[in-house]
């Protein structure tokens, strides 16, 4: 016996009139356009480096990619976790209600975040450099002679501002009533930021802290202005010596992966996390 339900849902279906037929409006012409640019230029990249391709090229600069690579994840990785432990004391000092602390904490936050990487990387490398003597008489010579450690202090200072920022106003979107709960509780107000709201302030910064993690990773390729052998500083001695192209299209593709693939773990990280606050959505 037939139900009903689906015969009328049939018949409803019958006599709704067909959509109408998509037009070739601008938009939509200009998008199927610069689409097809897109696919053009990538076939054509494609086509280039399998033309390109050399075992000799390969054989003589494949490892030094690969150790460049290894330089950048060591600079971008020490630089966040230092910036990360520094972050904190500048986010509390950006929330303070001293005008001495805050001002100092809003100072260097608008200084590093104000002016480009690459000046501050510049003035710690050549400005420092040229007070050699000073340094040298108070022991410190030895730390700002080495460029990797210039690099890392300069960026350590640079993301340390930006995480400063992200952290403070997730400390700011948590709820003042988690507060109140805690000192309900009896709890000291560092057991409370500590237990209480830094972990809600962290989940809410999941997103803002991958985003930085990208920049610095993109970023990072400014430390081969200063003699660090980092992808992209590799990447220029390359070229310097075989006037391929083809180096800097790898350097690319190389930086394009590894933001790509940190990308998709990060959402993957972020969604492990926050899964009971998806549950209590649903």
């Amino acid at each position: 016996m037939s139900n009903p339900d689906l015969l009328l849902t049939s018949a409803i279906d019958t006599l709704r009139p067909p959509p109408p037929a998509r037009r070739w409006s601008k938009a939509r012409i200009l998008g199927v356009v610069l689409l097809s640019i897109w696919i053009a230029a990538g076939l054509g990249l494609i086509y280039y480096l399998f033309s390109a391709f050399s075992w000799a090229f390969y054989d003589r600069y494949a490892m030094k990619f690969v150790n460049g690579i290894w330089v950048t994840f060591q600079i971008v990785g020490i630089s966040l976790v230092l910036g990360a432990l520094l972050s904190i004391p500048v986010a509390l000092g950006r929330l303070s209600k001293n005008k001495l602390i805050g001002g100092v904490a809003f100072g260097y936050s608008y200084l590093m975040r104000g002016t480009p990487l690459l000046a501050q990387t510049y003035l710690v490398y050549y400005g420092l450099g040229s007070f050699h003597q000073e340094l040298q008489s108070i022991g410190l010579w030895w730390f700002f002679r080495e460029a990797f450690n210039c690099v890392i202090l300069i960026f350590t200072l640079n993301t340390a501002a930006y995480q400063a920022e992200i952290l403070r106003g997730a400390i700011e979107n948590v709820s003042k009533h988690q507060t109140e709960a805690g000192q309900a509780l009896g709890l000291s107000k560092m057991v409370i930021f500590w237990k209480i709201i830094l972990p809600q302030a962290l989940i809410t910064a999941l997103r803002p802290y991958g985003n930085e993690i990208i920049l610095m990773i993109k970023g990072s390729a400014i430390a081969s202005l200063v003699t660090v052998f980092d992808l992209m500083g590799e990447t220029r001695r390359a070229y310097s010596r075989s006037f391929d192209f083809q180096t800097y299209v790898w350097a690319a593709i190389m930086y394009l992966s590894v933001v790509e693939t940190l990308r998709r773990v990060w959402n993957r990280f972020e969604a492990y996390l926050t899964r009971h606050l998806e549950r209590d959505s649903d």
